[in-house]
């Protein structure tokens, strides 16, 4: 390491850090330093890889050589960090995949696409406070906010509209992963239920199978049975608001933990887990590049929190 003006460091990256992005590494040669902060000095510019401004999701290669200014950090700025920002720093971390077309996200859990119905923050508005430097930053699709997983954004307007028309074209594959009560039963591989969106006065939507609703249809495979819950994998060919919450409802397993659709009864016996979210996770998405025309195929991983719950229901079954 060699030090040039008083405090700016110049770090050469080793095979030990390559392929590690810069945000990632800067947090641990800035230990204390609030990720707001990190971000700030990457947008600035102040942070300089060979001489040249790098965007948050660089991935260093061995024996690039890495400008870090001095950081001064009052305590109480420290504690200032708003949630806000600590949520738009984690978005970073939850980027699975970027290009100049688009953006996928494992979307965590408790958040919510965009702002508004009293949230002021969103997946989208933080993603423009990340990406301040972007034109063009827009769903392509949404997830309920209790839902986590894959997320597409778009980068361009062309990029969008190609895949909303995927979308309407059913050129889009979705794969979700549901923990349901019950033995789901093999032979149930479709559910087709026309869905009918009800809009309460308090502004909550709620959803349920009409003959007046719109056709639905989601198909069902079965991936792990735990004799009183199973792991079933949800593939929606229409898009419907709340579509596989109500159709696994309808085909009488509800997801656990669904405050609307839900079983009490079923989400208390999985407290010994220690599950309290919805078991509802986007897990893969297979679509067309917008840019290039390849097939891509993303994949999010489960949460801490959906992992351990179907760790302690394998050991619960095996007794």
């Amino acid at each position: 390491m060699k030090t040039e003006n008083p405090g700016v460091q110049f770090v050469a990256i080793t095979a030990e850090n390559a392929g590690q992005r810069i945000d990632n590494f800067l947090r641990t040669q800035l230990k204390g330093v609030p990720k707001s902060m990190i971000y700030r000095i990457l947008r600035k510019g102040e942070v300089r890889v060979n001489k040249g401004r790098v965007k948050p999701e660089y991935k260093l290669e061995a024996g690039d050589e890495v400008r870090i200014p001095p950081v001064r950090v009052a305590e109480r700025e420290d504690q200032a960090v708003s949630p806000k920002l600590e949520k738009v720093a984690a978005l970073a971390d939850a980027i699975l995949y970027e290009d100049d077309h688009l953006l996928v996200l494992n979307k965590p859990a408790g958040t919510a696409v965009h702002g508004g119905s009293g949230l002021s923050f969103g997946v989208i508005e933080g993603l423009r406070a990340l990406r301040p430097e972007a034109r063009f930053l827009e769903l392509v699709h949404r997830l309920d906010r209790d839902t986590s997983g894959i997320l597409l954004v778009a980068k361009k307007r062309s990029a969008l509209r190609a895949l909303h028309e995927q979308l309407r074209e059913k050129g889009m594959q979705k794969d979700y992963l549901a923990l349901v009560r019950g033995d789901w039963p093999s032979h149930l591989k479709v559910v087709q239920a026309p869905l009918l969106k009800n809009i309460l006065q308090s502004g909550e939507r709620v959803v349920r199978v009409s003959a007046e609703g719109k056709p639905s249809e989601t198909r069902f495979k079965v991936e792990e049975r735990f004799g009183w819950a199973t792991l079933v994998k949800a593939s929606p060919v229409t898009g419907r608001t709340h579509q596989i919450r109500v159709h696994t409802l309808h085909g009488g397993h509800p997801i656990a933990f669904d405050d609307r659709y839900g079983d009490r009864e079923f989400d208390s016996q999985l407290a010994s887990t220690g599950l309290a979210r919805l078991f509802l996770h986007a897990a893969a998405l297979t679509f067309t590049h917008p840019g290039t025309g390849e097939t891509l195929r993303m994949e999010a991983p489960l949460d801490g929190a959906l992992k351990q719950c179907l760790t302690r229901l394998r050991q619960q079954t095996k007794k």
